[in-house]
């Protein structure tokens, strides 16, 4: 099976609903982020501050392009992930992409409460936020909208939420549960 890429903007729930589904299902979860990480031996965030988002966005397209060589793998992708080079026509040729879709006032209920981990929205005002994730996913959309696939994220507050929806998630993708 080719890996399937989930995609959306940051709350959207790529990384929790990665691992809640790898958990069910037994395949390996990948958080290209991380994945970034452990292959340079810097946070994504030092290697913008030491080489700028242009180098930064060569090699998350050089590890996307890794990863999208394994097989039976869920990969988290970073939000901008799609909207740089041919990425989102790379994944869709490469494996199964899925929008994760979450209405804005959810993105923003959840960006508000995880804000202090997020460097580039750390300082902003509830106002600000707001603001900063309607032009952002206006300007994703048109990148966002090429997935494959879309599916409602809207209900992940809970551990009863996230587990149906992951359910929901694999059944919409008929992946095979974990014996």
């Amino acid at each position: 099976m080719q890996p399937i890429f989930l995609i959306g903007y940051m709350g959207s729930g790529k990384s929790t609903m990665g691992r809640v589904v790898s958990r069910m299902t037994g395949m390996p979860f990948i958080d290209l982020d991380n994945y970034i990480e452990s292959r340079f031996h810097h946070s994504v965030r030092e290697i913008f501050a030491e080489n700028g988002e242009e180098r930064f966005r060569e090699i998350e397209r050089n590890m996307l392009h890794e990863v999208a060589d394994f097989e039976n793998v869920i990969v988290a992708c970073g939000g901008g992930t799609p909207c740089f080079f041919d990425n989102m026509d790379y994944m869709n040729s490469h494996g199964h992409t899925v929008f994760l879709d979450t209405p804005i006032n959810k993105l923003h209920s959840r960006l508000m409460r995880g804000r202090h981990k997020r460097p580039l929205i750390a300082d902003k005002s509830d106002e600000e936020l707001l603001e900063f994730i309607v032009e952002a996913l206006d300007r994703r959309m048109e990148h966002y909208s090429k997935a494959q696939q879309r599916f409602s994220t809207a209900l992940l507050e809970t551990e009863t939420e996230i587990d149906d929806t992951a359910r929901q998630f694999i059944d919409q993708l008929s992946i095979p549960l974990k014996p």
